[in-house]
């Protein structure tokens, strides 16, 4: 699994999705696989985060985590995406940055590209199966693979059952209701396995 790259690229105000993208990050590497955690641009002005101390501290704490560019998606095999639902979509900061994936795209650069996704939400049926479906919808475009983690192991039951993703309900204190670590693993680690599976058929 050593031959195989993951880029795990995230949008988080509160640390949820930070967090969830940490854990896929770990469990790509137990499998063997290169790994690394990138940030989408914030579009949201300083003065509103200043004015959100736990939106605040989350972007301080992640100031380390390089922002995603296109040279990371071409450098990736695998790709896992971690967002919040919006409204049951994606968040406009990852929906702007693969609004820019255009001249990827066009040049087939996208092409195979295994790819999954991850979300959180603050109540169970607050379009966490919808956002997912959203980010797959520009997968599709992509001509890349979709690896969702479906009922493929039992820890999915565990987290909520979600077959899309891994989804986990967030409550009004930040904290995580669904214990969804051992989920986000698998999915993570179900990923890289298919997309070393695509690479060596390319060989």
């Amino acid at each position: 699994m050593s031959n195989v790259n993951l880029a795990v690229i995230y949008y988080s105000m509160g640390g949820t999705n930070y967090q969830l993208a940490t854990w896929a990050a770990e469990g790509a590497k137990e499998a063997g696989a290169e790994a690394k955690i990138f940030k989408v641009a914030e579009l949201a002005p300083q003065s509103v985060i200043e004015g959100n101390p736990v939106w605040k501290a989350t972007v301080e704490k992640t100031s380390h985590v390089p922002e995603v560019t296109g040279a990371d998606l071409e450098w990736a095999d695998a790709i896992i995406f971690s967002v919040p639902t919006r409204f049951g979509n994606m968040p406009s900061q990852m929906k702007q940055f693969l609004d820019t994936c255009g001249g990827l795209w066009a040049s087939g650069k996208l092409v195979n590209k295994v790819v999954s996704a991850m979300t959180s939400a603050q109540n169970p049926h607050g379009g966490q199966e919808a956002t997912i479906l959203s980010l797959y919808t520009t997968m599709y475009h992509w001509g890349a693979i979709v690896a969702a983690p479906g009922y493929t192991d039992p820890v999915t039951f565990g987290a909520g059952g979600n077959p899309y993703g891994t989804s986990v309900t967030v409550d009004q204190n930040g904290k995580m209701i669904e214990d969804v670590q051992a989920a986000v693993k698998h999915q993570a680690k179900r990923t890289v396995t298919v997309a070393e599976w695509v690479k060596q058929a390319n060989q």
